[in-house]
This record gives C-alpha cells, structure tokens and sequence, in this order.
C-alpha cells in the first residue's frame, strides 16, 4: 500500500466521527520531503470554531500514529 493510501486509510477511521456532525474531511496531498498531510475540512467542520482543534488534536495524531511519515497536518 503506497503512503496515499495508507492515509486514505487513516482518515476512513476518523470520517465516521465528523459525519455525525455533518462534517467530512478530503485528502488534498502530501509533501513527502516535510512529512505533511494537506486537507480541506468540508461540511459543518470548514467552518466550525474548534476545527482547528480538530486537526491537531484529532486527525494529525490519528495520522502520526497509523502512517509513521507524517509529521504534520495542515488544513487548506
């Protein structure tokens, strides 16, 4: 599985959670050389206060954890 994929993969595990809310994540690229996963938050989360937050301390550590190369998450 290449590291496309792999986050694909990760971020399946976190979409069920924000679409309880209305909200849903795209994966937009990843820069191999820093290690960082661009997303756009789509839904209720483009525009929630705590989004922010959310990539922090939910999606960035889900991803630093299941797909090793990931560094950082930055939302677009």
């Amino acid at each position: 599985m290449d590291i496309r994929e792999r986050i694909e993969s990760s971020l399946d595990t976190i979409r069920p959670a924000l679409r309880v809310d209305g909200g849903d994540v795209e994966f937009v690229g990843f820069d191999n050389e820093a290690g960082v996963v661009r997303l756009r938050l789509l839904g209720v989360c483009s525009s929630c206060p705590i989004s922010s937050s959310t990539v922090k301390n939910g999606i960035e550590r889900r991803l630093k954890t299941m797909v090793p190369e990931v560094h950082r998450v930055q939302a677009v």
